[in-house]
Parts: C-alpha cells; structure tokens; sequence
C-alpha cells in the first residue's frame, strides 16, 4: 500500500500554572511535540491517538520540525519500501536533534514491532520507541507528565475508561474457522503480541480536514496470508464495541464532520469475535442514521466475507457511498491459493456481478499482487485477462515485496525484480485503458461533489471529490467553473457536472 508523510499542526493546552510557593513562579512553557505519519490510514488513528493523549496532557502540537521539542515518527514496516521510508525519514528527523533544538526522538508504529532491538542499536539518537500495541506509553516516551486519574491507566474487557488494553478474549472464540488463524496457531504468543484498541473515550485530535475523518472499527487481523506480516505487527483480529463506534461516530458529526471512513485491516469480519453475524452491515445500519453524516464508506473488504445483506444494506442507504474496496490480490486460483487466499477469476466475477447487481452505479477498487513467487506467465495472463472482463474503476498493483517472517519468504521460484516490475507496468497499463474509457463515460453526469479547497495543482483551480473517490487514495475532481458571485467553502456539499476526463483524473463545473 502506498506511504505518505502527514505533518502536523494544532495548538496544544498549556500546561497548569505552578502553585503558589511565595516565590515568582516561572510560566510553565509546554513541551512542543512534532509528528510524521508514515503509512495507512490506520497508522494515521494511531497517531492522532498519541496526539491526543500528549494534548490532554498539557503537550503543545507543531507542524514544523525545526519548532519541535520532542519529534515523533509513527513507522510503516509493510513492504521493504515503506520500512526504507521509514528509515530515511527517522535520520532525516535525527538531523533535528544534532543540529536544532529537539531534545528527543521518538519512534512508534510497526517498525518498532519488527526492529525494535535494531532502531535503538543502530540510531542511537532515538530516546524512545513505542509498538502499535504500546500507544498509551507515549506520555513517558516524549517526557510528558501523565495527568493524574486521566491518562496511564490500563483497563481491560469492555470497562470504560480512556484506554481500553484487550488482553485476552474468552474462550470460545466465534473465529477459528477454515482460512483464519486459531488460538493454536498463534503458538503461544497472544502475551506477546500488540493488543491495543483505543475506544470513544481516548483523547484524538484529527489530523484530517475537520469534514472527514477515518474511524477504526477493528485491529489486528487473523487471516494467514503467505505474503503479508500484518498479525506480527499488529496482533490478533479484535473489533471494537458496537456502542463505542457509534459514540465515536455521534461526536465527529456533532464537531462537524460530514464524511466517516471505516477502517480495519479487515472491515468485513467486524464483530465475528462477538459472535456477531453480518457485524458490519448492523454497524453501518446504525451509523446511517447518524444525522450530520452526508457519507459513510468502510475500505478493505476480504473477498468472501461480502454477504447478500452487507450489499443491500449499502444500496438502501442514500449516505453509505456506493463503494467497495476489495484487495483480490490474484486471479489465477493457483497462485491464490499460494498466498493462503482462496477463489480465483470464475468465483470473482460472479461476486463482482451479484455486488453491481445490487448497488447502482458501484464503484468497484481492487489491488493486486504482481510477481509473487512461483508466478507463471500463464497465471500473469490470467490475472491480466481477468481485469479486462472485470473492468474496475480504480485498482492498484504492487509488486511482491519479500518479507522474513511471511509464509512466502522460504518459497522457491523467487522472480527477478526487473521481472516484477515489467509485470507490474504492464498490468496497470492495461488498467490506465480501462479507467480513461470509463471516466470519459461520466462526461455529462451530475454528482454530488465535496469541495476540498484550492488544488494543489494551480490556484486558479478547485479540488474536490464525488462519492467515487475515496479520501487519498482515489483520482481527482479539478473545478474550474464556479457560477458567478459563489464562493465555495471547503467541507460542504455541491451539485457539479463532469465536463473533462482523462486516464484518473476529472474536470468538473459547479452548476
């Protein structure tokens, strides 16, 4: 998945004034703290957490680097891209404490999980780590002062309190099924893994627009994946409580926010650790009846976890966006069934069928895996004459990254690199034909558009998105017809019509 670097900037509370002690009492100056998000959207709620508890705590919060006291670096360890980001951005960070005024480096995220020895031993300038299931450790990570009764506390189970530490579920499990990880397959390393999940009470400062916000329903994850180290570093599958999503949900649309995106490294499982069937269809139910929320989307949807009532649930919601994000990885069912997946082309396009038979005007994301070991060219093929027939709006690829610790770091038949990467250019040229030929068919269309503000491109344009585009991750919708004497505010709602498009990308007038 693909990296970005988020900076910062809000003001944090003062610190309490000194007691009186008949002495001139010096005003106490906050700690100024900066932050880096490297990663996904979830890595992005795990910072705006820390943020939060550092905030609450007295903490003040910058965006610019050379400002900061205490510098945070929240890692990505998915692919070995994203660990070098990491890296890169944590010595670039250094730089600041050698040569400016920070006093310490703080480094969190799933780089700690899997390096957590090797960051402290080989950046020596690093004062502190913290893992993903580690958050609430970063007030005495960054030198704050936890608040007395407020911050520091662990709880467990489903008490309420501002942290909310899942140790341990009980037994009988409603998970261990074909295709999910077993309490015995963990092999006797639930103590030892992240177990984290913050709730509606947990201090959090958005780092996004105040009209949009991510809102994470899950963590960890159960499925045994031959390619990926997401239960390593980020614990075993567990949902949060229906009522504190919901809480949640009420008071970012109570604060203004217009846009929920549900997130989780696998959405569709939502509550199955409950023993809750169709868990995501009920949350979203609820949540569409939130008043305020204009859009609510959920991304990463495992395959064969989309039911029949999960998708009529979207179509009969006007505010649950007409989107689904489904990571296939494959098409050929052999190499899917390498990866520890399942399914293969004939099965995915029946559920792609019955998914737009149901939702009108779907807007259908997918990713793939390119070059993973033991890839044939006839299963390339495969995967290649399976995007042509499923025609998706948007979709990525992304060449096989080998990760020790993953099933698929001892496979044999391993491709060159250059091999990969051939493959990987031509799958998405064959999907950028796909996209230009789709988007030039919503030429003359009317959507909804929420407006973000001046593009980034030139200031003589808008930018903004449809219900089609997912925040960040999605092409861009360019404004550049306004009717005359409106001025258009970031976080609200316009009817638009599409006038342009090209391979990603639209053109659009406000009518």
């Amino acid at each position: 998945m693909p990296n970005s670097t988020l900076s910062v900037e809000l003001g944090g509370q003062a610190a309490s004034a000194p007691k009186e002690t008949g002495k001139t009492a010096r005003p106490v100056v906050p700690t100024r703290v900066g932050f880096v998000s490297l990663g996904c959207p979830k890595n992005l709620v795990d910072s705006e957490v820390m943020m939060g508890m550092l905030h609450e705590a007295g903490a003040e919060l910058t965006a610019r680097a050379e400002d900061a006291d205490v510098i945070v670096v929240n890692t990505c360890s998915f692919i070995a891209s994203a660990q070098q980001e990491s890296v890169d951005t944590i010595l670039e960070m250094v730089r600041h404490k050698t040569e400016g005024r920070a006093q310490k480096i703080v480094v969190a995220g799933c780089l700690v999980e899997r390096f957590r020895s090797e960051i402290q031993k080989n950046i020596p300038e690093v004062d502190a780590v913290v893992g993903t299931g580690e958050l609430e450790n970063i007030l005495a990570a960054a030198g704050i002062e936890t608040p007395a009764g407020r911050l520091g506390e662990s709880y467990t189970g489903s008490k309420v309190g501002p942290f909310v530490i899942l140790n341990s579920r009980a037994e009988g499990d409603a998970r261990e099924q074909q295709g999910r990880f077993s309490r015995e397959a963990w092999d006797g390393a639930i103590g030892d893994l992240p177990n984290y999940l913050y709730n509606e009470d947990t201090p959090r400062i958005l780092a996004t627009p105040g009209y949009t916000a991510y809102l994470k329903i899950a963590e960890g994850c159960d499925h045994p994946c031959s390619f990926c180290i997401i239960p390593q570093l980020r614990g075993k599958f567990r949902s949060r409580r229906f009522e504190s999503v919901i809480a949640e949900a009420e008071r970012l649309a109570a604060s203004g926010v217009r846009e929920v995106t549900l997130i989780g490294q696998d959405t569709t499982c939502y509550g199955e650790d409950f023993g809750l069937q169709d868990g995501l269809a009920l949350l979203l139910e609820k949540l569409a009846g939130i008043e305020g929320l204009r859009w609510v989307r959920f991304l990463y949807a495992y395959p064969n976890k989309i039911t029949g009532r999960l998708l009529e649930t979207i179509a009969g919601h006007d505010n649950i966006c007409s989107y689904m994000d489904v990571p296939l990885q494959h098409a050929s069912a052999s190499a899917l069934k390498r990866m520890k997946r399942g399914g293969g082309a004939g099965v995915f396009l029946k559920s792609i069928e019955k998914m737009r038979r149901v939702i009108p005007n779907l807007t259908l994301r997918t990713s793939f895996i390119v070059g993973f070991p033991g890839e044939t060219k006839a299963e390339f093929d495969e995967m290649c004459e399976f995007v042509r027939e499923a025609e998706f709006d948007w979709m990525g690829a992304f060449g096989y990254s080998d990760q020790e610790g993953a099933g698929a770091f001892g496979y044999e038949a391993k491709l060159p690199e250059r091999e990969i990467e051939r493959r990987r250019k031509q799958l998405m040229n064959l999907q950028r034909q796909i996209s230009k030929r789709k988007k030039k068919a919503l030429v003359g269309r009317e959507f909804d558009l929420l407006m973000m503000g001046e593009s980034e491109e030139s200031d003589l344009l808008l930018e903004g998105r449809t219900e089609m585009h997912a925040p960040e991750i999605d092409g861009k919708v360019f404004v550049n017809d306004v009717p005359e004497g409106m001025d258009p505010r970031p976080g609200e709602f316009y009817r638009c019509v599409i006038t342009e498009a090209h391979e990603y990308d639209l053109v659009a007038k406000i009518v």
